[in-house]
């Protein structure tokens, strides 16, 4: 009777998925057909993952979600602000820690520990000292899975710098205008320090700053000991003729 019912159990958790909870509704089902891919196929037996820069317009909504698909043993969420929202939701997880911090600092990834999987959603065209190829070499050390979804440059080779391009290039490739939150002081106070991050506005995380190409992202993967195991190109992203939302999966070799 007990098998009986783990094996219900394994099954109700493996459809889950497919027919979404309401509470999920607003999340990108692109995203979470990441998380379940490598949950189930590159990493079945994970039972860890840190969630960076996850708060941000989905109030922690990824962990979540993980959280109530898979047997997890403990997990992060780590973000700048923490929600009120995310707080209380998070009361409901024994084996989730939140980390109130900018996950680019050094002391976050030491707090971690290990994790089986890391996910960076949408977070690495924003990193700039350190850059978003030092983030990657920071939390290689702590995981060997990174599962990445980003709106990826698909015009050059090469990565490009977006506040280089002037004001008027740089907001016809972001979708954001200098109107709004902090884009409407980022030109006029560029290099002034900002008084929440303490260094200058050109390299707060809270703006675009990147255009990162497929092969960089790879070749930067490569060059830490991982793999590309898993890749989705989604097409245009918004309304930006120069972007793509891709997917990644990258493991470590062993």
């Amino acid at each position: 009777m007990i098998s009986i019912q783990k094996h219900f159990d394994t099954l109700k958790s493996y459809y889950k998925s497919f027919f979404p909870s309401p509470t999920y509704s607003k999340l990108n089902p692109q995203k979470i057909a990441l998380i379940d891919f490598a949950f189930r196929n590159i990493n079945p037996m994970a039972k860890s993952f840190a969630d960076l820069g996850g708060v941000w317009n989905v109030d922690g909504g990824y962990t979540f979600y993980t959280l109530d698909s898979y047997e997890i043993s403990y997990a992060f969420l780590v973000d700048c602000e923490i929600t009120p929202k995310t707080n209380n939701d998070a009361r409901k997880y024994d084996n989730l820690t939140l980390i109130e911090n900018n996950f680019a600092d050094e002391v976050v990834a030491k707090k971690l520990g290990y994790v089986d999987v890391i996910f960076l959603f949408d977070v690495l065209l924003h990193q700039v000292d350190p850059n978003w190829e030092e983030i990657l070499e920071q939390y290689s050390q702590v995981t060997n899975c990174f599962a990445v979804f980003n709106p990826q440059w698909i015009i050059s080779e090469e990565t490009v710098r977006l506040l280089d391009f002037g004001v008027d290039e740089y907001f016809k490739n972001v979708p954001h205008t200098g109107e709004t939150s902090e884009y409407n002081a980022l030109f006029e106070h560029m290099y002034d320090v900002h008084p929440i991050y303490k260094k200058i506005w050109r390299d707060i995380p809270d703006v675009w700053q990147w255009g990162i190409t497929d092969r960089d992202l790879s070749q930067k993967m490569e060059s830490l000991g991982f793999v590309s195991r898993h890749y989705k190109n989604y097409g245009k992203f918004a309304s930006l003729k120069n972007f793509e939302n891709h997917a990644f999966l990258f493991q470590k070799e062993l």
